[in-house]
């Protein structure tokens, strides 16, 4: 017997990969995983220091990498820059931040600091990468870095809980927008992640034990749990996935 249909192919030989705020946390994590996977990866951050130091450690493993010393919410740098490097057939928008605080408290500043980064930024490197994408006649995959916090909503997280649903509808619409050329549009919807970067915040044993009871799973996410979903969303094995939001929350949502 001999089957009409082939395993799905998760490799990414000879495809390069832009991932924004890639120096550190689940930016590096999907470096690391399109890198392995044979991707050319670009990391694009603003510490040309962490970044050279990251490019070095995939050299060592046999890797292709680049960095990009990139502020992405400075929409004339993005356009200059992306204007000057081939184009890049996975796109990982991950450069965001969070302010958590009630809304009462918020400043302009963290209202203004919060939705440049988490949202206008995705917008404008998403609009340089498809520009040229598009020219070239080249498919592609977009993966931005969403949150659980794009599908509900929580205490102290207004402003972040925003930015991430905006990040959601600019997904759907740019599946629209851009299907037609063969460039699919996806999200990625990790819960709370334990990091170096997210240590202190998960000292506070109170904290620690409310993210923990809204997981399903009863702990934490880890990075290399975000690697497998990056892959798969920029491999023809995800060929039919887009506008969607693939949930890393541990069944927060499921509540």
């Amino acid at each position: 017997m001999e089957f009409e249909f082939k395993t799905p192919d998760f490799r990414l030989d000879g495809l390069r990969a832009l991932i924004t705020g890639a120096s550190r946390g689940i930016g590096l994590a999907a470096a690391v995983a399109l890198a392995r996977a044979g991707a050319h990866v670009t990391l694009a951050a603003r510490s040309p220091d962490d970044l050279d130091g990251a490019c070095e450690a995939l050299r060592a493993e046999g890797c292709q990498c680049d960095s990009l010393v990139l502020d992405v919410t400075d929409s004339a740098a993005v356009d200059r820059s992306l204007g000057a490097v081939p184009p890049f057939q996975i796109l990982v928008n991950n450069a965001g931040m969070n302010r958590p605080r009630p809304l009462i408290e918020l400043d302009d500043a963290d209202i203004d600091a919060v939705l440049n980064l988490n949202v206008k930024a995705a917008f404008y490197v998403s609009r340089a990468v498809a520009r040229i994408l598009i020219a070239a006649g080249l498919p592609g995959s977009f993966i931005n870095i969403s949150s659980q916090m794009g599908v509900v909503g929580s205490p102290r997280r207004t402003l972040y809980c925003a930015s991430k649903h905006a990040l959601e509808g600019m997904t759907k619409a740019l599946a629209w927008e851009l299907g037609g050329c063969g460039v699919r549009v996806n999200t990625v919807c990790p819960t709370f992640i334990e990091t170096a970067m997210t240590a202190d915040m998960f000292r506070d044993a109170e904290f620690r034990k409310w993210v923990i009871d809204r997981i399903a799973l009863g702990r934490l996410g880890r990075l290399d749990e975000i690697m497998g979903a990056i892959v798969f969303l920029a491999s023809p094995a995800s060929s039919l996935m887009t506008g969607s939001a693939l949930m890393l929350d541990g069944g927060w949502s499921a509540a």
